[in-house]
């Protein structure tokens, strides 16, 4: 399992949690990969993030690719849309969870669930946030 653009770990501790292995977080800030590993630590699990910018490699060799909020930018958004399309050209299952951003093409993935998320008002406008979980087809 990848767990691409990881921030904190949490989606890749769930993983591994939840019996996944191996569990593989990717990150391109070295801040969160040192959060990362404070809360694998924090939370008995073995996880070692991959430091570095994995989208324009070629197919990662995961039976499923997770991504949670990602397609916040045009560039990024098609550079993202790229790898894991390799991904699944490779036979990976594609998740991508999305709280609404503009630039997921949401004409290239089924939707599988939806839940309304807590979020802080400093951040956000609501209370509630509508978050989608996506399979690219």
């Amino acid at each position: 399992m990848l767990d691409l653009a990881a921030g904190s770990g949490l989606v890749a501790l769930a993983a591994a949690r939840a019996g996944a292995a191996p569990v593989t977080p990717t990150e391109t800030d070295p801040l969160a990969a040192a959060a990362i590993a404070l809360n694998s630590a924090a939370n008995d699990a073995r996880l070692a993030a991959a430091l570095g910018d994995v989208l324009d490699d070629g197919a990662p060799a995961a039976d499923v690719v997770l991504a949670g909020d990602v397609f916040y930018e045009r560039a990024l958004a098609r550079r993202l849309l790229g790898f894991l399309g390799r991904a699944r050209a490779a036979g990976a299952q594609v998740l991508v969870g999305d709280p609404g951003r503009a630039y997921l093409p949401r004409d290239r993935f089924d939707q599988v669930a939806t839940y309304q998320v807590p979020v802080p008002r400093a951040l956000e406008d609501t209370d509630l946030k509508q978050t989608t979980v996506w399979q690219l087809r």
